[in-house]
């Protein structure tokens, strides 16, 4: 079973507090709120999804390729996971 599915529970939580935060910086501007408050605001989305995306990379790494069934399987997950940083970080 994958790591994503075993923490399926966990992930939509933090999804859904995430979504919670971004209807706050949406209310915010749609209010004509604060400056500050509103980088507050999107500064919290941004540290809750890079959160998130942390916790599934770490299951990644610890699934896929500190526990793969072979060096083959290891690198594969290895190279994805640099793929999708590549895109994460841009």
């Amino acid at each position: 079973m994958a790591h994503t599915i075993r923490e399926k529970g966990k992930i939509l939580a933090r999804v859904n507090r995430i979504k919670g935060q971004l209807d706050a910086f949406s209310k915010a501007i749609e209010a004509e709120g604060d400056c500050y408050q509103i980088m507050q605001l999107l500064s919290s989305c941004r540290g809750a999804l890079n959160g998130l995306m942390g916790e599934v990379i770490e299951g990644h790494i610890r699934e896929h390729i500190v526990e793969a069934d072979n060096k083959k399987m290891a690198i594969q997950s290895g190279e994805e996971l640099i793929k999708i940083m590549d895109s994460f970080w841009k």
